[in-house]
């Protein structure tokens, strides 16, 4: 994982791409693929180091010990390419709960963009550290991100 550009914006209680933190990237060369545009696997990238960083941001330092979060399922849908020097705006919030599971939003687009060039989807499990154990996702991490079950 690359380290994460620094996140703007409403941090806390984003339901959608209009209220969500932002990341902004440049895609480099090394992004780019034999296609010419940034590799779809780059996308699933981004996506986590906005989910990595927005975790990090929110969730206090002894929440940071007692938990850590594993991807069970990525749905990515690529609408649009992206090229070298290119900026891209990356936007993530939060979804459904139900147990120890949570999806999280990802959209990234070129500023100004109507459309994504990508959507990700990702549903996370919640894994208590100390017991590598699926945990619940309970009312203080719910509160760290501003958001209800």
């Amino acid at each position: 994982m690359t380290d994460p550009a620094p996140l703007s914006g409403n941090l806390s209680g984003a339901h959608s791409f209009e209220t969500a933190p932002l990341m902004i990237r440049v895609a480099a060369q090394s992004d780019i693929d034999e296609l010419g545009h940034v590799n779809n696997a780059v996308y699933l990238s981004w996506a986590q180091d906005i989910a990595t960083a927005h975790w990090r941001s929110r969730a206090g330092a002894d929440i940071l010990q007692k938990y850590v979060w594993v991807a069970l399922r990525h749905e990515i849908d690529y609408r649009d390419q992206t090229f070298a020097g290119e900026t891209v705006e990356i936007r993530t919030w939060l979804g459904a709960v139900s147990g120890p599971r949570y999806e999280r939003h990802v959209d990234i687009r070129k500023p100004g963009s109507s459309r994504a060039a990508a959507k990700v989807l990702t549903v996370w499990c919640l894994i208590d550290a100390e017991m590598c154990k699926p945990k619940r996702v309970g009312p203080e991490i719910l509160t760290s991100f501003g958001v209800t079950a």
